[in-house]
């Protein structure tokens, strides 16, 4: 009896060790003494979620879909310095940004990993494929932008804002773009439709506010970018040329009705090794997508899996 009891022990023991390892969150410290919260789930090739922004936490791709994608893979999120629930720093340099994805790495003793990045996280994922393709098994990029508030992407924004305002288009000096998308914004936000740049659907923005709410969170990292753009001139640069010289397998997932960074902004991408899928649907594809999403990220996975 004594004997059966052990066994089970041991049993239920190893099942509870191999569920906590298939959900864990921790934090690291980096070279410079930043600490970065991160969490691991699932099982299946390693993939480091590189989030949106500037400065958005992982939870809310995390748990409007993302985390779909851990059937078939080990879904490896972080939450970046001066966001979510990591540390500040006096350092927001896109060479910081890079470096910590490498020390999370190296930290988790992983040889090679895909990257999955979102929107303005693609500047970031692909900086760092750039620098370090030895160690990238592939890029995942989900509605990214490679040039924030790119001119061509900001006049389909100017445009797409009057026709919801009712109100006809006008030209615009390159000048005044920025200044004209501010006007609108403000406009927009009277009539409470902004959030038609992200989504059609309003409900949406309510699950997004909902699991902010939950998970509390610094944005530190997102308001240096957007407030000092002098002082990181390289979040603003153009990255789209430099993709010809990454040869890693990309997966390119745009939306028809992307709005957030622009419908034409992808086919500025040269990635010499690069699927495009292109998806009816808006920048969160991840969530009202969702099928669509995870089917093209796994059968990409599936591709190139050990």
């Amino acid at each position: 009896m004594k004997t059966i009891y052990l066994l089970l022990f041991i049993f239920f023991s190893v099942t509870f060790i191999s569920a906590q390892k298939s959900s864990f969150e921790s934090f690291f410290e980096t070279s410079d003494h930043i600490r970065i919260k991160y969490k691991i789930s699932g099982k299946g090739e390693a993939c480091i979620y590189v989030p949106g922004g500037p400065g958005q936490g992982y939870p809310s791709f995390e748990c409007l879909g993302g985390n779909a994608l851990e059937k078939n893979m080990q879904m490896i999120y972080m939450d970046q310095r001066g966001s979510g629930e990591s540390g500040k720093s006096e350092n927001y340099h896109l060479d910081a940004m890079v470096q910590d994805i490498e020390e999370l790495r190296q930290h988790l003793k992983i040889d090679k990993v895909f990257l999955l990045a979102h929107s303005f996280g693609g500047i970031i994922a692909v900086n760092y494929a750039k620098k370090y393709p030895e160690y990238t098994k592939g890029l995942i990029l989900s509605n990214i932008t490679l040039h924030f508030l790119n001119n061509e992407s900001v006049k389909e924004q100017i445009e797409y804002g009057n026709s919801l305002l009712s109100q006809p288009n006008k030209a615009v000096s390159e000048d005044s773009l920025s200044a004209e998308l501010s006007k609108l914004s403000v406009a927009l936000r009277k009539k409470r439709i902004g959030y038609k740049f992200l989504t059609e659907d309003i409900e949406t923005i309510k699950q997004m506010d909902k699991i902010d709410s939950i998970h509390p969170r610094i944005i530190d990292f997102g308001m240096a970018v957007i407030s000092k753009p002098k002082e990181f001139p390289e979040y603003y640069t153009d990255y789209a040329p430099i993709t010809k010289d990454i040869y890693v397998p990309v997966l390119v997932i745009t939306g028809k009705k992307d709005k957030a960074v622009g419908t034409q902004h992808y086919k500025t991408f040269q990635f010499p090794n690069q699927k495009v899928i292109s998806i009816d649907g808006g920048h969160l594809l991840y969530y009202e997508k969702n099928e669509k999403f995870v089917n093209a990220v796994w059968r990409f996975i599936h591709k190139y899996k050990k």
